[in-house]
């Protein structure tokens, strides 16, 4: 029986398909790279079949795990964003003349869903600079706008339909669309940073399926960056039973009828017991941390950083500081 655990993650979506296979997934291809405490997974789905496993689309997604974010340490987030900024670069191609439009998803009243808002609070634009006063762009600048086009319950527009009329208008080389992601862990919780040439669709962090943005349906290679920023409660939910379950079983006699009971509960059945005590009568919870508002904004600031980097030619954080402010 297939797990219903939720997660926008690649890298958690082969693990969970291997555990329940035993075997490496046929059509995915696995790297880990990076350093101890800036772990980089590079997940690559080659086939149909691939995609049919994970539940991935075709494409790369690259992980990169940073727990030492929690600790506030700016040296260690200047690492981050160096990371990120060469991962961003293997994903995508620019020339000197490219438009990069950033596009911060999310509803920016709702702390766990306004990264990509914030973000884009902290992107170098330029794009005007090359339009009005060209003389003044710096060599090293590439042309790059930015918008946060909200969420439906706001614009009574679908993000989609928003950004294919700008990308219509624009005419960007690039899209870098960037979200709020589910994770089926808690420590991953800002401190996971997901990067995937496939493209995002916007809500499906908290299950909300809308228009997607990739090259599909902007016309354009759509690059998507995403934080994970809430776990759904019925996965910790089915995780803790899991545990419990285990434990049981390993100190109960194997003869028992109480551990052959516990041996004879499937996945199905599991998942109802969970949903009783979870989801009914409130629909699916999403939980965050407590000092989420700190978290987001760390995140957001090396996200951000990340891409200035990337798609700039050759500049220093310092260089950006220095144009930012």
């Amino acid at each position: 029986m297939k797990r219903t655990i939720r997660t926008d993650l690649a890298v958690e979506a082969r693990e969970m398909a291997q555990e329940d296979n035993q075997y490496e997934i046929p059509g995915v291809q696995v790297e880990n790279a990076g350093q101890k405490d800036i772990n980089v997974t590079r997940v690559e789905v080659v086939s149909k079949l691939g995609e049919e496993r994970i539940g991935k689309p075709m494409g790369n997604y690259i992980t990169l795990d940073v727990p030492g974010i929690r600790d506030g340490d700016p040296q260690y987030g200047e690492r981050v964003k160096g990371q990120l900024a060469a991962e961003i670069r293997r994903l995508v191609h620019l020339n000197d003349n490219s438009v990069i439009l950033v596009a911060g998803l999310g509803n920016w009243n709702v702390t766990p869903d306004a990264v990509g808002p914030k973000v884009v609070n902290r992107i170098l634009v330029t794009r005007h600079i090359f339009e009005y006063v060209p003389d003044e762009v710096d060599d090293r600048m590439r042309s790059i706008c930015a918008v946060a086009p909200g969420v439906l319950g706001i614009t009574g527009i679908e993000t989609g339909e928003i950004l294919k009329g700008i990308v219509d208008k624009v005419h960007p080389d690039l899209v870098i669309a960037i979200d709020a992601l589910a994770s089926r862990k808690t420590d991953r919780i800002a401190t996971t940073i997901q990067v995937a040439d496939t493209g995002i669709n916007p809500g499906s962090g908290i299950g909300n399926k809308r228009m997607g943005l990739t090259q599909q349906t902007l016309g354009v290679p759509t690059l998507a960056i995403g934080v994970p920023t809430v776990v759904y409660a019925h996965t910790i939910g089915r995780d803790a039973l899991g545990m419990l379950i285990q434990e049981l079983s390993r100190k109960s006699s194997p003869e028992s009828e109480f551990s052959k009971m516990l041996k004879s509960m499937d996945e199905q059945h599991l998942d109802s017991l969970v949903d009783e005590v979870v989801t009914q009568g409130m629909g699916d919870l999403v939980v965050t941390p407590k000092e989420v508002d700190v978290l987001i904004d760390d995140v957001a600031d090396i996200i951000a950083d990340g891409i200035n980097l990337a798609i700039n030619k050759g500049m220093t954080l310092e260089d950006v500081n220095r144009y930012l402010h």
